[in-house]
């Protein structure tokens, strides 16, 4: 048998979290040797120039999207403050980072992690395949420690269409925009499909091409996304600032709000009558300013991209308007021609609607979503990694029963759910072999300790997704189970129109999430100069500068 490689960390993805995943591990551990893995030839995950199309920026504005340690220096990427990070900018400053800290070289391109199979004696046999060889390479090697840093968009969801093979058009995902630029380019009408933020990317980057396009949204979804300016609130304040103000955070109902070091102004806000009235006037105030600004109902088009959910309800699947120019405008001109309705079939360059209409058009983009699992397989099989599986009798049913009972308890507004829609079904779907809409199967959700490690693994600390616990000094809650389904189910109450319980959906939570996290590591919660700053005052990258520096210098040596 060949010998095996043996590595410390294996950190899959090298997109934003598995740099800084990577990173440190190293700084703790600078003698270690580590590897990274990623199936594209470029860096960045999202960011990577694989999945950049023109025209591409962040949600955030400059300053809010990048390390505490590597600030994005405005005379170097050439961003000024108020301005998105275009896609390029931020791949060049992923790869400077990666450059910085010693990691790019540690980086292996092309190479498609198939699976990752636990060892009884702990760590992991990885199995690899090199892509860019005319013969697909096959390697193993041992990780005494594991990180997925895969994220949620990396595996595609392809709607299944009746007449696929004989649409003769153009037919990909949003993901591959970046190499159907060319194929657009001829073209004079194009479909998409979706509500989501990125349907509308895919929107605006035709629409702004001088292309007719026909955006479809089907009936039976969950409608257009909230997409909101960068600037809310008749005080005119940035939306990523907002959700960083501590204030603001206790409007949100938070099942580890706690961890702020606030339970009373939090009892206050959620379980009293007058506290939940401020609460409710708050989010309407936000909500109807989100609204006002788009102008929807001043014109029968731009009415249909109204929300069909409530802003309070809605997580990350909200998005900011991060557009050169107004993308309303295409739809009020007629640029655009919005349909409310699903797709029933393909017919030659034709896209069939369930309300009998039949687009001609030049390519159809969908943007339909992502599978929540990992891209790779784990070993042996039944492995208990928290990860979504059908639902089975193996569930914590009482658990479950049990933190419902306590979410609600706490937060009593959250028993008043929105109402769904009628006509919702689940995306179309290949069903035994033939068309139809997918069945209504229950599908668990991530049930991860502080959405990152399998409860099962705590003891081991070999495996982690997103981020690191594999330091011994990082102290175990002495009922994890219960606590790690408590977490998970929050989200089915707090973000039903959202991601609800499938993963993680964190906006307004952020914060106290951090809280929790410092806590857990013995570290410093509040970071700002004083009383007032503290409730008041933003939190930014710079304020959780140093951390590790600070972990490290507490616990007087390095380890893991």
């Amino acid at each position: 048998m060949a010998r095996i490689e043996k590595v410390d960390l294996a950190v899959i993805g090298t997109g934003t979290y598995g740099l800084v995943a990577a990173k440190t591990y190293l700084e703790v551990n600078p003698s270690s040797n580590v590897v990274l893995f990623d199936i594209a030839s470029t860096i960045g995950g999202v960011w990577g120039v694989q999945r950049l199309h023109p025209g591409l920026k962040t949600n955030n504005l400059l300053g809010t999207y990048e390390y505490s340690d590597f600030p994005m220096d405005p005379q170097v990427y050439g961003v000024k403050p108020g301005q998105h990070i275009p896609g390029p900018v931020l791949h060049r400053y992923l790869s400077d980072y990666a450059q910085k800290f010693d990691i790019f070289r540690r980086i292996q391109f092309n190479t498609n992690v198939e699976s990752a199979e636990h060892q009884d004696g702990g760590g992991w046999i990885i199995a690899v395949c090199r892509t860019d060889t005319h013969k697909l390479e096959r390697q193993k090697l041992f990780a005494r420690k594991l990180i997925i840093a895969t994220g949620m968009t990396s595996d595609p969801i392809h709607p299944m269409f009746r007449g696929v093979d004989e649409f003769g058009a153009p037919l990909f995902h949003f993901k591959h925009m970046p190499q159907h630029i060319n194929d657009l380019a001829s073209t004079q009408r194009v479909s998409v499909f979706s509500g989501g933020k990125a349907a509308w990317d895919a929107v605006y980057l035709n629409a702004s091409n001088g292309r007719k396009v026909d955006w479809v949204i089907r009936e039976s979804g969950h409608g257009p996304a909230w997409m909101v300016s960068p600037y809310v609130t008749p005080f005119k304040k940035r939306v990523e600032a907002l959700v960083h103000i501590r204030f603001l955070t206790w409007l949100s109902p938070c099942i580890w709000g706690n961890c702020d070091g606030f339970p009373g102004i939090r009892a206050f806000f959620h379980e009293t009558v007058i506290g939940r009235f401020l609460v409710d006037k708050f989010w309407g105030i936000l909500e109807s300013d989100a609204l006002s600004i788009n102008k929807y109902d001043n014109h029968p088009e731009t009415a249909k991209l109204k929300p069909w959910s409530r802003l309070f309800f809605t997580g990350t699947s909200f998005s900011l308007l991060n557009y050169s120019t107004d993308i309303f405008e295409f739809i009020r001109n007629g640029t655009v021609k919005v349909h409310i309705a699903d797709i029933t079939g393909l017919d030659p360059k034709t896209v069939c609607l369930s309300n009998g209409e039949r687009i001609p058009t030049d390519a159809l983009i969908y943007a339909t979503g992502w599978s929540p699992s990992p891209p790779l397989k784990f070993l042996p099989e039944g492995l208990n990694l928290g990860l979504p599986h059908e639902s089975g009798s193996s569930e914590p049913l009482e658990l479950i029963e049990r933190a419902d009972k306590e979410i609600l308890s706490r937060f009593p507004r959250l028993k008043v759910q929105p109402t769904p829609n009628p006509k919702h079904k689940k995306p179309l779907a290949t069903v035994s072999g033939a068309m139809g809409y997918a069945s209504p199967k229950k599908f668990e959700p991530y049930r991860l300790h502080r959405f990152m490690i399998p409860p099962a693994f705590l003891q081991s600390r070999d495996i982690a997704f997103v981020g690191s616990f594999f330091s011994g000094q990082i102290p175990i809650p002495s009922d994890v189970e219960y606590e790690t389904v408590l977490h998970s189910q929050f989200g089915k109450w707090r973000y039903p129109d959202g991601y609800s319980e499938k993963c993680p959906d964190i906006v307004f939570d952020l914060l106290p999430y951090i809280d929790m996290l410092l806590g857990d590591l013995g570290l410093r919660i509040h970071r700002k100069a004083g009383f007032i700053s503290e409730i008041f005052s933003p939190y930014i990258v710079k304020d959780y500068k140093g951390l590790i520096g600070e972990w490290m210098a507490s616990r007087g040596k390095t380890g893991a």
